[in-house]
């Protein structure tokens, strides 16, 4: 296919200069057809400013070149079977042309904004935003619906300027109408604030715009889906209307989603990373105090793919402009969801001869409800004032009927076990922000963030065995019958002023004052339950748990930032005063000290689209309220722990490389990073096994703990309409801990290794071949999975869309001991007549009827691989009216 196109095809190339003769990088260069009035070819200069253009021999067109801050230019070029080679030279000014050649360009850049044009990219298969994103030169989008651009994750999505349900992509990508799309803006280096933007470093920042369509815009639009199984036993449906309405003083989006099919628009993972856009504003202060969730393990169930799956979902989001100077925006999202799983697994512990082998099935009920309100008021230019408030709401319940098979030293014994896990948490997070620039010398900046947690897991185990020895535990039951139930509440206040001194147009220092006060409260018991049904309160001081615990962070900080020629460097340090208080057993702990903690940002901007990045920092880590209570934890049917009140901070020594080139000219998009972090005194575990089951303290380790970690991607286009990508993820990690009195060092390797190859044919089918290999290499064994994968679309007919998804997986460990092969292929066959609001879709999930997935994971001190049932194969015809 290469070899004809280029027979039918001469190069046209040259450069694009100023009057200086030096290359402009990143200018527009677009051929137009003066028959078809079609864009033919384009290109964006690279950083000598040359181009290069595929062009039809004996054909006449008129050549648009364009770059900001330029006089546009227009020539008309008539081609032979020769190529040609010619130097366009630009004049300072900008003209209005200028701007529409932007538009009509598939890729532009515009100061720190890549704009793609969507209908550049589809083909008419697209369905979603994500479907539009994955065929985009430099954007990638993966299975929980995270945008990531130059290897960094895209934060906030936008539609025309506006919150798209803040805090996560994955409801925008899997839901905005793909034919409503006419532009994607990628936002580099972005902040919220403009006015913080010239003096903060935000290299790291990535923000996604979606531009609509003019037909989109002032009426509603969207789609409502419902569809119905075929061929099942069972009753299979899904209904799933979408409306979005936008102009430019307000705008609403409804989504719902009510099925039985496995898809799941918002998972129990989505909603506990769900942070509404709340950022860590008291990062650069060098501490870290962390809030842990009592979640019970719950969040961490693997429900996209379970046995069986039923979901009721509504979302709703809005923004409104009260006036040019007010906006008031927000969104609600309620979830429902009952989940069975049926797992098999097996679990070994490290440096000893046990290991636990088990037949579970747990059945799972969530709801879950989220909500936020935003205000934002900024009259002009110097003044901005911002209030949010974000919460979380839910009730979880889940219950576990195993199988266990115990093997301690080659001796094997088996029991029965049930276990109940329910949680109701709430949690309420407030911000407040001022942002001031009296002159263009000074910038004041106060923000405030107030974070209630409440939670009250209760945890119940029925064993036939008796795991622990508890005082007051009544033995020689039938069942063993353990109960906890836990109340933790967390108030937390973080406050920080900034001010930034303009020293010169390219340096200023920032001066900040800070703090950060927690007060958490913990109340926790065990009782029994008898065979007769009698309760039996463990209430020994060892078994019940009242504690509060007080954090105080006071903190100055002094930065300086200069940028000179190509760098950006940004030294500073900040002092803290900290104050750490836990009042237990009838007597209090205090702690109190000072801590000096450097940190260091260098920038080198080698081109406009290459740069290299370096972060130092050394950082104080604080444990919150679930480590330091003494008094023991059911942590699951074989695990009981108890903190220690005693404990200090961690202090972690952290570095960070980025290096990252985007050239425009051939789409060719490299991108690297390297981590690696040293934590001293890390707060690590103590804990003595008993056969399978273990008892556990925290500790402060004498050992430093170490990680590192590495990112690299490859990817560009070859003859306009091939893209290949090349990516990899390697993590390191060393952890020392206590394993039956003797120090133990265990370390672990993981690799990820993913390549691709595409098309992006307008006319023709696309296919998308890739492969991707994994290797988790654990203390006590090693895991491979081998996963090609290959995905086929085609839009024929003018009606007709054929979309078609293969995935093979051979998941085996070094020793064969662990071995399973299983592949999963989907399809859909979609009919829309042209200018049709109506669709009619046949679609298959599933359908070599796979039964069964792997996984493994590691948790310090234990190995775990296991092997889970997934939904079987679903038939769906479904029919979808668009508006």
């Amino acid at each position: 296919m290469a070899i004809i196109s280029q027979a039918q095809t001469i190069k046209f190339d040259g450069f694009v200069t100023d009057p200086q003769g030096l290359g402009l990088e990143m200018a527009n260069v677009m051929a137009v057809n003066q028959a078809t009035k079609g864009m033919d070819a384009y290109s964006i200069t690279n950083e000598k400013g040359r181009f290069q253009l595929s062009l039809k021999p004996n054909a006449t067109y008129t050549i648009k070149v364009s770059y900001i801050g330029y006089s546009a230019l227009e020539e008309t070029v008539v081609t032979t079977t020769e190529n040609i080679n010619k130097i366009f030279t630009l004049q300072e000014g900008l003209e209005l042309e200028g701007v529409e050649i932007v538009n009509e360009m598939p890729v532009s850049i515009k100061g720190d904004t890549i704009v793609y044009n969507a209908d550049s990219f589809t083909t008419g298969t697209e369905r979603k935003l994500e479907d539009v994103l994955k065929k985009m030169p430099g954007i990638e989008v993966n299975a929980d619906g995270e945008i990531e651009v130059e290897g960094k994750k895209v934060q906030k999505l936008m539609v025309e300027g506006k919150d798209f349900f803040d805090g996560d992509t994955k409801l925008g990508v899997k839901n905005i109408p793909a034919d409503a799309i006419d532009k994607v803006q990628v936002l580099r280096n972005y902040n919220e604030n403009s006015i913080l933007k010239g003096v903060e470093n935000n290299e790291e920042n990535l923000a996604m715009n979606i531009k609509l369509k003019d037909g989109k815009k002032n009426f509603w639009f969207g789609d409502m889906t419902a569809g119905i199984g075929v061929g099942h036993r069972d009753e299979r449906y899904i209904v799933n209307p979408k409306l979005f309405y936008y102009n430019p003083k307000y705008s609403l989006n409804l989504i719902t989603n009510f099925n039985n099919i496995g898809e799941l628009p918002l998972t129990i993972q989505d909603y506990f990373k769900f942070t509404g856009g709340f950022r860590n504003m008291m990062a650069k202060g060098g501490s870290s105090f962390n809030v842990s969730t009592n979640d019970l393990g719950i969040a961490m169930m693997r429900n996209n793919r379970a046995k069986e799956i039923e979901t009721s979902f509504g979302a709703t989001n809005f923004s409104y402009n009260v006036t040019k100077a007010w906006t008031v925006s927000g969104f609600g999202i309620l979830s429902s969801s009952i989940t069975d799983m049926e797992t098999q697994s097996k679990t070994t512990i490290l440096d000893t001869e046990s290991e636990q082998r088990s037949a579970e099935i747990s059945h799972q009920k969530s709801n879950l409800g989220l909500f936020k309100l935003s205000s934002t008021y900024k009259p002009n230019s110097s003044f901005q004032f911002d209030y949010d408030v974000f919460g979380k709401l839910s009730k979880q319940d889940e219950n576990n009927d195993l199988l266990r098979e115990s093997i301690v030293n080659s001796v094997s014994d088996t029991e029965s076990i049930f276990t109940n896990k329910n949680q109701s948490p709430t949690s309420f997070n407030q911000n407040l922000s001022f942002f001031y620039t009296p002159t263009e010398k000074h910038v004041f900046a106060l923000e405030m963030q107030h974070l209630y947690q409440d939670e009250d897991p209760f945890y119940n185990a029925n064993l036939e065995s008796e795991p622990f020895t508890l005082q007051g535990y009544i033995s020689d039951q039938n069942r063993n019958n353990y109960n906890q139930n836990r109340f933790v509440k967390t108030n937390k206040i973080d406050a920080k002023l900034d001010y930034y001194y303009m020293l010169t147009p390219k340096s200023n220092i920032n001066i900040t004052l800070g703090n950060t006060n927690s007060h958490q409260g913990f109340n926790s018991s065990i009782f029994q339950i008898l065979d007769n049904g009698d309760q039996n309160n463990l209430d020994a001081i060892e078994n019940t748990n009242n504690v509060k615990y007080d954090f105080n962070d006071a903190f100055v900080g002094l930065h300086y930032k200069i940028l000179t020629g190509k760098f950006t460097f940004t030294p500073g340090f900040s002092v803290h005063s900290y104050t750490m208080n836990n009042q237990q057993l009838g007597s209090s702990f205090k702690m109190d000290f000072f801590r000096v903690l450097p940190d260091f940002f260098a920038l080198y901007q080698i081109k406009k689209s290459e740069s290299l990045t370096y972060n130092f920092s050394i950082n104080n880590s604080f444990t919150d309220i679930n480590q330091l209570v003494e008094g023991y934890i059911l942590q699951s049917y074989s695990s009981l722990f108890n903190g220690d009140r005693e404990l200090e901070n961690a202090t972690s020594q952290q570095h960070s490389l980025r290096y990252f080139k985007y050239n425009m000219f051939n789409f060719e998009n490299i991108s690297a990073a390297v981590n690696y972090t040293r934590s001293v005194d890390p707060v690590k575990t103590r804990v003595v096994f008993n056969g399978v089951n273990q008892t556990s303290e925290a500790f402060n380790s004498n050992f430093a703990d170490e990680s590192f970690s590495a990112f690299g991607m490859y990817g560009r286009s070859f003859l306009r309409n091939y893209k290949a990508s090349f990516s990899t993820r390697l993590g390191w990690s060393k952890f020392n801990n206590i394993q039956n009195g003797s120090p133990t060092t265990v370390e672990n390797f993981t690799q990820n290794y993913t390549f691709t190859v595409s098309t992006n044919y307008k006319k023709l089918p696309n296919l998308e071949v890739g492969y991707n290999f994994v290797i988790n290499d654990y203390s006590q064994d090693i895991f491979y999975t081998n996963s090609p994968f290959a995905k086929l679309d085609y839009y024929f007919l003018d009606s007709f869309s054929f979309v078609t998804e293969y995935e093979f997986f051979n998941y085996t460990n070094k020793s064969k001991t662990v071995e399973n092969q299983y592949d999963f292929l989907s399809a859909s066959l979609i009919y829309q007549k042209k200018n049709s609001k109506w669709e009619y879709k046949i679609s298959g999930t599933n359908l070599l009827n796979t039964t069964s997935l792997n996984d493994d994971s590691f948790s310090q001190l234990i190995t775990r691989t296991s092997q889970y049932r997934v939904q079987p194969r679903y038939l769906i015809f479904s029919l979808k009216y668009n508006l």
